[in-house]
């Protein structure tokens, strides 16, 4: 029996001229969201914000992570006339930070890592002043891709560690745990990129393990922490083995500042890119 979901989590549905105006942006520019595709429960929050979390290179991946509901196909060929389109769409929100991330396209020799150099490159045409968080796959740690991120130049780049070592094969099978590490580290020691990580929680982990990634991640310099509660799309994905309570989260807070990390947002429903422009 699936366990309730606390009222902490649930978030009322908004419909406002704010989040109408940020839907017919989307939909004018043909664009897809994280916030749409992977059921954000901020999606309605961030549009009232007048913002939303770009999902280029298609609405399908190449992997299967058992907790994401991004589903699991072959994708079709990279649209060229995306990078223009995010970039009239960041233009016409009329967005300060704009937070850019793909799904994982294995099939593409750089991983896609030119077309997030493409996005990043159209949006400074377009509006210059606008910083730029992209948060990517693991471009199997390709170092080639790797640098064409790095001279794309974005104020933040962001790979997610996802859950603790542990639990990683279970999570993200196609994954690994040390690659991700490797390309964070890539990125911090060979530009001067801020660098993003985060992590969902409720998987089966312990704090001990949780201090273990997070002192991992310091340990190959990331800047900024995100951590927040997985919450199982459906019954198809893995299910949640504990809610955390917000007393837990506030000992979360003080672990990660004990670590080392100075930038974090930590709470039950934290994700990669809320509040991404705060952190910054």
């Amino acid at each position: 029996m699936r366990e309730r979901l606390p009222e902490y989590l649930k978030r009322p549905i908004i419909d406002t001229d704010t989040t109408r105006n940020v839907r017919r942006v989307l939909k004018s520019q043909c664009l897809n969201t994280v916030c749409e595709n992977a059921r954000c429960p901020n999606k309605n929050e961030c549009y009232t914000k007048n913002t939303a979390t770009f999902l280029i290179m298609g609405n399908v991946c190449t992997r299967n992570c058992r907790y994401c509901n991004i589903s699991c196909q072959k994708p079709e060929s990279l649209d060229v006339g995306e990078p223009v389109r995010v970039a009239n769409a960041v233009k016409d929100l009329g967005l300060k930070y704009a937070v850019i991330t793909s799904v994982t396209r294995d099939d593409l020799p750089d991983g896609g890592a030119g077309h997030f150099a493409a996005c990043i490159k159209e949006i400074r045409k377009a509006a210059p002043d606008v910083k730029i968080e992209i948060l990517t796959p693991d471009f199997k740690n390709n170092k080639h891709a790797l640098d064409t991120i790095i001279d794309a130049q974005p104020d933040v780049f962001n790979h997610n560690i996802e859950t603790v070592r542990d639990v990683f094969k279970t999570a993200r099978p196609q994954g690994n745990y040390d690659n991700s590490l490797a390309v964070l580290k890539y990125i911090k020691e060979n530009s001067n990129i801020k660098t993003k990580s985060g992590l969902m929680i409720g998987l089966g982990e312990d704090f001990d393990q949780i201090k273990s990634t997070l002192e991992d991640l310091r340990s190959v310099g990331c800047d900024i922490l995100t951590i927040g509660q997985y919450i199982q799309p459906s019954k198809a994905h893995l299910p949640v083995e504990k809610y955390y309570t917000p007393d837990e989260y506030e000992k979360l807070k003080a672990l990660a500042a004990s670590v080392g990390f100075s930038h974090y947002q930590i709470g039950a429903l934290v994700r990669s890119s809320y509040n991404a422009a705060s952190l910054f």
